[in-house]
C-alpha cells in the first residue's frame, strides 16, 4: 500500500475542521487548539513506543495506526500536507542519517 491511504484520510481530516466538535473526534481537536493535539500525538507516541517494547504486534500495529491520525491532524492543524513531508523525505533519501542529523547541528 502507498501513501494513498494517508492522502485520503488527511483529506478526511482536513474537512473537518470548523466541524461540530459534538458530532466528530476530529472536529473537537481541533476546537481544543494545538497545544491538545499536540498533546494527543505525544500520548500517542509513548503508547506506540510502550507496545513496542511490551505488547504484540497487533498492539504495536494499533499505536501506530493512532500515532499517524493524531499526526495528521497536527499536520493540518500547522497547515502542513502528507505531500510536504514526502517532499522532505525525498530530499533526504540517499543521505546518510548521520550526515543529515550533522547538517541540522550547522
Amino acid at each position: 500500500m502507498s501513501g494513498t491511504i494517508i492522502d485520503e484520510l488527511y483529506q478526511t481530516i482536513s474537512g473537518r475542521k470548523g466541524g461540530d466538535p459534538e458530532t466528530s473526534y476530529t472536529a473537537r481537536l481541533f476546537a481544543k487548539g494545538r497545544g491538545k493535539i499536540a498533546q494527543k500525538v505525544g500520548e500517542e507516541a509513548v503508547e506506540t513506543v510502550i507496545a513496542a517494547l511490551s505488547e504484540p504486534t497487533e498492539r504495536v500495529v494499533g499505536e501506530s495506526a493512532d500515532l499517524l491520525y493524531h499526526l495528521m491532524v497536527l499536520w493540518a492543524d500547522c497547515g502542513v500536507a502528507p505531500a510536504d513531508v514526502w517532499a522532505e523525505l525525498a530530499r533526504r533519501q540517499g543521505t546518510s542519517g548521520i550526515a543529515e542529523k550533522n547538517a541540522r547541528k550547522g
